[in-house]
């Protein structure tokens, strides 16, 4: 910890590089990603502040839309696409996922239930053909898709999408080596950006 609050300490000491900031925000990109530490989207993308507009949640899950139900998800994505005027929308899985994994496996998480109940959220449990690999990169593709799917649900998007104003793309991050793939739909896979 101490290392972070060093930092913090001295980071403050910069106002010329912050003072814009202060007039407000205007990012491109809305990026949705896992929480896990390892997943550092401006590290990833080289975005300055400002650049990204985030949502971080366990295993990158794009929660149903619900109109009686809002959420802390829903309120971030309506709020990037309808306010902030997001032109892409970035869904980013990554390797060696914990939730995508416990999904795969099966695991079992009776003690842990808000993580099993927020898990409920992914859909259906990512197909996979080596629920054994650690990595669990094909079931990490396949979850990104499926949020990009529930990602198009969502009135918002669902409007900018059909006025080619939004556009999806589907990541997949490689934490041991960095590499970033993007899925392609001509193809249907991931390839190097």
């Amino acid at each position: 910890m101490q290392p972070l609050i060093d930092n913090a300490r001295t980071f403050g000491q910069r106002p010329e590089e912050f003072t814009g900031l202060a007039a407000g925000q205007s990012p491109e990109v809305l990026f949705i990603t896992c929480s896990d530490s390892r997943v550092v989207p401006a590290l990833i993308t080289g975005a300055r502040p400002g650049e990204l507009f985030e949502l971080r949640t366990a295993g990158n899950i794009v929660p149903p839309y619900a109109s009686g139900a809002p959420s802390g998800e829903a309120a971030t994505i309506e709020y990037a696409v309808e306010v902030l005027g997001v032109s892409d929308v970035v869904v980013c899985g990554h390797s060696h996922c914990g939730a995508v994994g416990a999904l795969v496996r099966g695991e079992d998480l009776t003690a842990v239930p808000a993580v099993r109940d927020w898990l409920a959220h992914a859909a259906d449990e990512p197909r996979c053909s080596d629920p054994t690999d650690p990595a669990v990169a094909e079931a990490v593709q396949n979850h990104v898709l499926t949020q990009l799917l529930r990602l198009r649900s969502y009135p918002c998007v669902e409007r900018r999408l059909a006025e080619g104003r939004l556009r999806l793309h589907g990541w997949y991050y490689e934490v041991g080596t960095g590499a970033v793939r993007e899925h392609r739909p001509d193809t249907d896979s991931f390839e190097a950006l």
